[in-house]
């Protein structure tokens, strides 16, 4: 993670245990901004031999999550949709890119790139952020 990475952020990605059981590797952590990769195993195929779109949602929310959570606030989606564009399989590293679009009070709109390895795009993911009134836990769990 970089220097620059958000308490909110660190703390949340301390405590993310399905994060951390798909393998997701956190490059960025910046307000606004991240960068998550994941490879595709075997076991993250549906029945067509294909990466579950599931996992792709979840890769590409965990960058959500992370480029938007800059306070000492919980921050939550408030909605999110994706779009497939190409089909991944095993053994393919998955990099989702984060970026904040808008941020109005509480509210915020993010966009995140989901490549494989040679910068294909494979799906677009956009998130709608609500900061809460919440606090961070301080509690780890890894």
């Amino acid at each position: 993670m970089t220097q620059a990475a958000s308490a909110g952020s660190q703390a949340m990605m301390q405590r993310d245990r399905a994060s951390a059981s798909l393998g997701m590797i956190v490059h960025r952590n910046e307000p606004g901004h991240s960068v998550v990769s994941m490879v595709v195993r075997d076991d993250m195929l549906n029945g067509f031999d294909v990466t579950h779109g599931g996992f792709i949602f979840a890769l590409a929310d965990t960058a959500f999550a992370i480029a938007c959570n800059d306070s000492h606030h919980v921050t939550l989606a408030a909605s999110a949709d994706i779009i497939f564009l190409k089909p991944t399989t095993s053994g393919q590293n998955l990099t989702a890119t984060a970026l904040l679009r808008v941020k109005s009070g509480r509210s915020g709109i993010y966009d995140v790139r989901v490549t494989i390895d040679d910068d294909v795009t494979v799906a677009e993911f956009r998130g709608r952020s609500r900061t809460t009134n919440l606090p961070v836990p301080v509690r780890t769990y890894l």
